[in-house]
């Protein structure tokens, strides 16, 4: 039994390991994001996830907003996905893939233009690792609507905020859009309602109050 118990220890213990490496420290904050590597041995992970993710990409194709992330960026489940017990990467329910188009869009149409290009950190969390990672307990993480992103150019927070806020002043309540703000560079985007927040998670402390103000 001793013997059993060791080798299931070392099993789960050699999982995390392969779950764990990542080649590219981008966000010194957070634990690295998962990479394209761990996604490969995620989806050969369990049969038939292959034929799930081809079907979700080829939804975002219907919908007009294929090739703006790699799909493995828009799965990335949560920068703390390890600590917190979770996976690297998850796939929301078929019903919630519809969530994401609109965010998707406007990161197209209206984000990248004038922040230049960026990666997402974090997209659909279940409820329990949304808790675990400190999310609020209505978060559109959990439905599909949300995306965290980091700018991949080396431009400070508050060059974030100065770039979007106007551009969330302008289009962002047409379009039904959610952004907020972390302590570093780190950002959140959905399309399920016009709101904006600070650090802490309230509209009070929103950066843009004084921006746009």
């Amino acid at each position: 039994m001793d013997i059993l118990r060791f080798a299931r220890a070392a099993a789960a213990a050699c999982l995390a390991l392969a779950f764990t490496t990542s080649a590219h420290a981008t966000y010194p904050a957070d634990p690295p994001p998962a990479s394209v590597e761990m996604y490969r041995t995620w989806i050969a992970a369990v049969p038939g996830r292959d034929g799930d993710v081809h079907a979700f990409e080829a939804f975002l194709s219907a919908h007009d907003v294929a090739g703006i992330f790699p799909t493995y960026e828009i799965l990335r489940s949560e920068s703390l996905w390890s600590e917190c017990g979770g996976e690297p990467f998850v796939l929301a329910t078929r019903a919630e893939w519809a969530h994401i188009v609109g965010t998707l869009r406007f990161i197209r149409d209206e984000v990248v233009p004038v922040t230049g290009a960026v990666e997402i950190v974090s997209g659909y969390r279940d409820p329990a690792l949304n808790a675990c990672s400190g999310g609020r307990s209505a978060s559109a993480h959990m439905a599909f609507w949300a995306l965290d992103l980091e700018p991949v150019a080396d431009i400070s927070r508050d060059q974030i905020v100065a770039l979007l806020c106007p551009v969330f002043a302008a289009r962002g309540q047409a379009a039904r859009i959610g952004l907020g703000f972390y302590d570093d560079t780190r950002f959140h985007i959905d399309a399920r309602s016009f709101r904006t927040w600070g650090s802490d998670g309230r509209g009070a402390t929103s950066p843009c109050n004084r921006v746009n103000a």
